[in-house]
């Protein structure tokens, strides 16, 4: 592998009826599938967003991924991607779920 290696990284937010889906799961099982690291978590305003980073035929794949499809159940209005970019090294490890802790101290 050349040193030269370059990973594409970008922010998503995927809104619909996207929560209690189990789109983080999915989208956990996509990026896994396609090479990539990042995280997702739920939105208090019933969205999901997170980060992303990999090569970039596996990112356009888990961008159509996110437009598209989504978990069985989920239902995507609109996938917004911002903040795109060319990066030198991969920022993530792995890909999460982060959990949303909300007001009262519970998670979920």
């Amino acid at each position: 592998a050349s040193s030269q290696h370059s990973y594409v990284y970008f922010k998503y937010e995927v809104s619909g009826k996207v929560q209690r889906v189990f789109m983080r799961k999915y989208t956990k099982q996509a990026a896994e599938r396609f090479g990539i690291t990042g995280w997702v978590m739920n939105t208090e305003n019933k969205t999901v967003k997170g980060e992303a980073c990999g090569d970039k035929e596996n990112m356009e794949q888990f961008r159509n991924w996110l437009q598209k499809e989504g978990s069985p159940k989920a239902v995507i209005d609109k996938a917004v991607f911002t903040g795109e970019k060319v990066v030198g090294k991969n920022p993530f490890e792995g890909f999460e779920i982060r959990k949303v802790k909300l007001p009262n101290g519970s998670f979920w």
